[in-house]
């Protein structure tokens, strides 16, 4: 079986982590053999990282230094987890990916694209997903999900305001609009179910 790398994609609230797992459920009963991963993580090295990333106050790394660490997180999982198990014939499903970079520290963080895509091309050899899924909400919705998810308090980039939260999905759509072949903009709205089947279909064209 030729494996594939398919990433999810979207902002906070967006179901990301709740689609991926279904997902590789539904992928299974088609006996495919699939890796849930996820970013920042997804290898030892990277999980260290995440733990910098994440915790913390919001100010505790400049941009600068946040898209680095990402960087860094991202080479040691690319070249520990997501090729050894692509080789391997397997399918990959990550729960972000690089255009999170490019949306959260380019777009929303004002590095730009061309300086995270710079870093990108050094650490992983300028790696993308065969195809990105970019589940979509209304903003009103996606802030309520992203609140009911964090009760319990939210990290330091998913506690950021609401206005770096609209920039990081304009940052979004305009990747979705510059590589439509790569990232299909998928509805995140509805039961899981559907927003599930509406993956899948997203798929059909990469399906045994």
């Amino acid at each position: 079986m030729t494996g594939r790398f398919v990433s999810l994609e979207g902002g906070e609230g967006a179901g990301k982590s709740t689609q991926a797992r279904a997902l590789a459920a539904a992928l299974r009963a088609r006996g495919i053999e699939v890796v849930e991963t996820r970013e920042p993580g997804g290898s030892e090295g990277a999980e260290a990282i995440r733990r910098l990333l994440l915790e913390g106050s919001g100010d505790r790394w400049t941009m600068e230094a946040e898209a680095l660490l990402f960087a860094a997180a991202r080479a040691d999982h690319v070249a520990k987890t997501i090729k050894p198990a692509l080789a391997a014939g397997k399918w990959v499903l990550c729960d972000r990916f690089v255009d999170s970079s490019a949306a959260y520290q380019g777009g929303a963080g004002g590095l730009g694209l061309d300086r995270i895509r710079a870093l990108h091309d050094f650490g992983s050899g300028g790696f993308l997903p065969e195809r990105t899924l970019y589940l979509t909400l209304p903003p009103e919705e996606a802030a309520q999900r992203a609140a009911e998810r964090d009760r319990d308090g939210s990290d330091r980039i998913g506690g950021r305001d609401a206005a770096y939260h609209a920039a990081v999905a304009a940052a979004f759509e305009s990747i979705a609009a510059a590589e439509p072949d790569r990232v299909r903009r998928i509805d995140a709205r509805g039961a899981p179910d559907e927003v599930t089947a509406r993956l899948i279909d997203a798929l059909s064209d990469l399906l045994p």
